[in-house]
């Protein structure tokens, strides 16, 4: 295991993230990360169900930031970007895999990873803790209603990727901790969409091309030839030539 993490590794549990909250409330220690196996009530972002069957990972990490429940949304985009170096190590065509803001990690256009963040707050409005959890399709691609999915097919365990992904996240954090969410937000703008890039988002009907990301890690986007900041939302599809647009 990288320094800073503590692994608890389970053959089969309902959900990562729900264990992790209890052992969150019960005060336990930035740094704790769970793994099951399988899942038996494997959930996503917006109470979706994700489908949870043996051979990919299902990873839960607690994490204790100080700072403003408002940066929240920020990690996991940080999330993103170790997710995604992680991945590209074990891939044989990295360039392949895209970020979708502000959860999804995409192989050739395809969904093959999911990152869901929960938070619980301090009376005074700070976060009181932060759980990651991370879903990746490392040996099967389980089917959606709404879009294509992928797997990595790189031949690694469950047990194998989890220790490569938390040396990412802990190397993102200590940036984080060091210089803030500035690098992290280029990072993620190196996996993110092309400026100019195509965007259909949920709610939004007008035609829109990506911008790029404010400083906090809203959504920039062009629409009706107005740059707009999405600070909540879901991307549907991304995708198109590339045109100019307004900078970030």
């Amino acid at each position: 295991m990288p320094p800073g993490w503590v692994l608890e590794a389970h053959d089969s549990l309902p959900s990562t993230s729900a264990l992790l909250a209890r052992r969150a409330e019960a005060g336990a220690p930035e740094g704790l990360a769970i793994l099951a196996r399988e899942q038996t009530a494997g959930r996503g972002r917006a109470g979706r169900v994700w489908a949870s069957p043996r051979g990919n990972l299902y990873l839960s990490v607690l994490l204790r930031p100080e700072g403003p429940a408002r940066e929240a949304p920020q990690w996991s985009l940080l999330a993103g970007v170790a997710l995604a170096e992680a991945a590209a190590a074990v891939l044989r065509d990295p360039a392949a895999l895209r970020l979708k803001w502000p959860n999804d990690l995409l192989l050739g256009g395809a969904k093959c990873a999911g990152i869901l963040a929960e938070t619980a707050l301090l009376p005074g409005g700070g976060l009181a803790w932060l759980s990651l959890g991370i879903g990746v399709n490392l040996a099967r691609a389980p089917a959606l209603p709404d879009r294509r999915t992928a797997w990595l097919d790189a031949g690694l365990s469950p047990d194998a990727f989890a220790p490569r992904l938390l040396a990412r996240l802990g190397h993102w954090r200590a940036v984080q901790r060091a210089e803030g969410f500035a690098p992290v937000r280029a990072a993620w703008r190196r996996f993110g969409p092309a400026v100019g890039e195509a965007i259909t988002l949920h709610g939004l009907d007008a035609p829109a091309r990506f911008v790029g990301l404010a400083e906090d890690g809203s959504l920039l986007l062009e629409v009706a030839g107005t740059c707009r900041a999405i600070p909540a939302g879901e991307v549907l599809s991304q995708g198109g030539v590339a045109s100019h647009a307004a900078g970030d």
